[in-house]
Formats: C-alpha cells, sequence, structure tokens
C-alpha cells in the first residue's frame, strides 16, 4: 500500500501542475472582451440605425423626431433666402486633441478657445469637428466621398437652439490639405480607442470654399439624436484622396468603416439657400 501512494501523490500534484499552467497559459493569452459598443452603423444589426431609438430612453428622438439628420438635399423645394448672410466666422488657434471614438475620428478643441461662428446674433463656439464616410447628407440622392462635421454650441442658457453643425462634403480628388496634417496620427491609433495631443491646431486651415451654403433644423447624426440643430451646408465641395478615405475608415472599428446614418424624412422642413449674387441683385 505504502508504494502504490506514491504514483497516487505524483499523479494528484501533476494534475495540480497541469491546472496550475494552464491557468498561466490562458492569462498569457489575448481574450477578446464583450463587444461593449452601444450602436453600430451595420444594416441589419440590432443596435444599427434602424434601432438606434430602441436602444435607451434618451435615444427616442432617433426613431420618433420629426426633425432628423441627414436629409436629401435636393434642389426641389429650395428657398433662396438673401437676407440670410454670409456665414460670420472668427476662428483662432488653440490647443486640440485627436480622438478615436470607435465610431469616428475627432478633432477636439477646448470650448471657447478656437473661436465661433455668429447665426442670427447668436455666438456659437467651435467645440469639434469630425468626418464620416461616406457623406451622410446628399444632393439630389447622391452620396459623396466624405463629410466634416464642425460641431458648434452656445454657452447662452436663454438660447434654445444651442446647437450649430457647419458640413463640409467631398469628392474623391486631390488629398484634403488639413486631413493630410493628421493623417500620421490617425494611423496611429487604427482600431483603438485612443487620443494624442495635437499642439496648436488652427480650424481657419480647414478650407470653407465658396460662400454659398444651404441651411435647415435638424439633429445630431449620432445617438442620441438630439433635434433643434442648426445645419449649415457648405454648398461649394472640397476634395479628399482615396488613401485619406481608406485610413479612415480602417482606423475605426469594423462595425463604423462605413459610418454613414441613413437619410431621414424631410417632413415639412424648409431648406434654405444663400447666394451672394442673388442677394446683391435685391438690394
Amino acid at each position: 500500500m505504502k508504494n502504490q501512494s506514491k504514483p497516487i501523490l505524483f499523479s494528484a500534484f501533476s494534475l495540480f501542475l497541469l491546472l496550475a499552467l494552464g491557468s498561466a497559459a490562458a492569462a498569457s493569452i489575448p481574450v477578446e472582451t464583450e463587444d461593449e459598443r452601444e450602436f453600430d452603423y451595420i444594416a441589419g444589426s440590432e443596435k444599427g440605425p434602424m434601432h438606434w431609438g430602441e436602444l435607451r430612453k434618451d435615444w427616442e428622438a432617433c426613431k420618433k423626431g420629426e426633425m432628423q439628420s441627414p436629409i436629401d438635399l435636393s434642389s426641389q423645394g429650395v428657398k433662396v433666402m438673401p437676407k440670410l448672410g454670409e456665414i460670420d466666422r472668427s476662428y483662432k488657434p488653440s490647443n486640440a486633441t485627436l480622438m478615436n471614438r470607435g465610431h469616428d475620428i475627432s478633432l477636439q478643441w477646448d470650448t471657447g478657445n478656437a473661436g465661433s461662428i455668429k447665426i442670427n446674433g447668436t455666438e456659437y463656439f467651435l467645440q469639434q469637428c469630425h468626418w464620416h464616410s461616406p457623406s451622410e447628407h446628399t444632393i439630389n440622392g447622391r452620396r459623396y466621398a466624405l463629410e466634416l462635421h464642425m460641431v458648434h454650441v452656445s454657452t447662452d442658457p436663454n438660447v434654445k437652439n444651442n446647437i450649430a453643425v457647419v458640413g463640409l462634403l467631398y469628392k474623391t480628388g486631390v488629398p484634403d490639405a488639413f486631413l493630410s496634417k493628421l493623417m500620421g496620427s490617425v494611423w496611429s491609433m487604427i482600431d483603438k480607442e485612443d487620443e494624442r495631443k495635437m499642439g496648436t491646431i488652427d480650424p481657419r486651415e480647414i478650407k470653407m470654399g465658396g460662400k454659398n451654403y444651404l441651411r435647415y433644423m435638424g439633429s445630431l447624426t449620432v445617438p442620441p439624436c438630439t433635434e433643434g440643430v442648426i445645419w449649415t451646408i457648405n454648398k461649394k465641395m472640397g476634395t479628399v484622396s482615396k488613401d485619406q478615405i481608406k485610413l479612415l475608415r480602417e482606423a475605426v472599428h469594423d462595425y463604423a468603416e462605413n459610418n454613414a446614418r441613413p437619410v431621414q424624412q424631410l417632413n415639412r422642413r424648409e431648406i434654405h439657400f444663400y447666394q451672394p449674387n442673388e442677394a446683391a441683385k435685391r438690394n
């Protein structure tokens, strides 16, 4: 019996050692964490655009809202409004942080430090800009390569519509100079939510193009889809290279490679068009 106990003890020790080694090996293997994304852009997904309004109570506007964005900027029904006036911009250089938020690439400034725009006498301070590919807004049913959103906020508690977004559309062509300055940092954040301090960035380097623009009342294009957003879409398009588009898509998570929300119903809203030449004729 004495001699038989040794193999038993050895077997027990061997089992313990194997389990211990197995646990250590398992701990050293990267384990895919549970997908914690709150929403995605995948058609047919339970967290896709068609279901955003069902995912959280405070996201109901995504489903039930009557002034949702983006929309198709059709030439039919657009009203020329000369009294709108040119976009009054007063941007200035300020420290900025580039962020991979998973669903998009965003450049954030400290609100108030990077200047502002004025709409109807109200000052809206530049907060951040981010990119969508393909474009979210369409023109006569056509989507373009890229869309930049410059998000501004009013700090006046008495202002009802306290968010104003300036949108710029891009078609494929020569590289965008502003994006080119950011590409190295974007590349370093491929597929990981991270941020990089960029130092001083001048938002005036974002080329606005012409003075013509379209304006309408809409919403944020991501949850919670808050309504009451003043949209200003520059009529003149910029250009962006295929490599720049490819990198922006590769950098975000797979579920957001095509991070454009489907076009929403206009629902009796008006689209106003400002054209300086037309304004001059009427003066």
